[in-house]
């Protein structure tokens, strides 16, 4: 675990796609401990990329709106499901 300065805007989710995208292999979400320090379980050949990144980051606060395929998923459906159902 490596400690950072936790971003104004942090939106964990998007962080980690961001992480992702430039190559830092993170293996659980971020971490903020009870005396409020940011933590991120990346190798240390990552960190200045991950440093790169975290000082980037200015996270969204809206959820975003979920996909037909993430509603049918919730459901236990597939999109190959739905269409079986309606005969297409």
């Amino acid at each position: 675990m490596i400690k950072f300065n936790k971003p104004k805007n942090l939106n964990g989710a998007e962080l980690l796609q961001q992480l992702n995208n430039n190559g830092v292999e993170i293996t659980q979400p971020p971490l903020i401990d009870g005396n409020g320090d940011f933590w991120l379980d990346i190798a240390v050949a990552d960190e200045a990329k991950a440093q790169t990144v975290v000082e980037a980051h200015n996270g969204t606060t809206v959820a975003p709106e979920p996909t037909v395929a993430d509603k049918l998923a919730n459901a236990g459906l597939t999109v190959e499901d739905l269409k079986a159902a309606l005969g297409l």
